[in-house]
């Protein structure tokens, strides 16, 4: 039986990644691409939906006919001038009333892209925020929650960040060096995973490590 999926933060290195992944997926029908601009993606496959983020029920109308509602969505201290309280409510606000608009609906799963090292006690402004929001979901008790912490993310953005394009040219040469959870990996494989675990019946809360992410198949 072939199933419809939402998709946030489709603009992004994740999310573009996991479109075109998912378009060349034939168990999916449907896949519903959910942004607040218009996007040049065009597919037969592809619907997409131009929301206000602040309004659950256009939210609710881009997930409801879903088995997998997938978020990638995140920002930048750059895109939103080092306002903070601007940052969270990217990150956070919206992610968290995604994730309630598929508790309303009983979504089958609902996925989150996060970091590595988030943790809601860090002193650290982005792993805090990163913690927060994911202790926050889990504790909806959605059916079925998975979380990805990947580590550095390589692949060409849209838009050039000077740090993290010198990380990402750098830090391969020396990932032997680090452990697993620590080593860089391509946005594309990232994607890819997504795909697989939206595949497997898992219920309850999962966080799905750097490490999980490389182990081969």
């Amino acid at each position: 039986m072939k199933k419809q999926v939402t998709v946030f933060g489709a603009s992004g290195l994740i999310g573009g990644f996991l479109i075109q992944n998912l378009i060349e997926d034939v168990s999916i029908s449907k896949i519903h691409l959910v942004s607040r601009n218009s996007k040049n993606v065009e597919h037969e496959k592809i619907v997409v939906h131009l929301i206000d983020f602040l309004n659950s029920t256009e939210i609710e109308n881009c997930v409801r006919e879903s088995t997998t509602v997938f978020s990638a969505i995140g920002t930048t201290q750059a895109r939103v001038g080092g306002d903070k309280a601007a940052y969270r409510k990217i990150d956070y606000d919206i992610n968290l009333r995604i994730a309630k608009c598929c508790l309303k609906l009983k979504i089958d799963q609902f996925q989150l892209v996060s970091s590595g090292g988030a943790d809601a006690s860090s002193t650290n402004f982005y792993l805090k925020l990163k913690g927060e929001i994911e202790r926050d979901i889990f504790d909806l008790g959605l059916s079925s929650t998975i979380i990805f912490r990947p580590s550095l993310l390589l692949g060409i953005r849209k838009e050039f960040r000077f740090g993290e394009r010198f990380a990402q040219l750098l830090m391969p040469l020396f990932s032997f060096l680090f452990p697993a959870n620590y080593k860089p990996i391509k946005a594309e494989l990232v994607a890819s995973k997504m795909n697989v675990y939206s595949k497997l019946s898992l219920t309850g809360n999962h966080i799905i490590s750097n490490k999980e992410l490389l182990k081969e198949d």
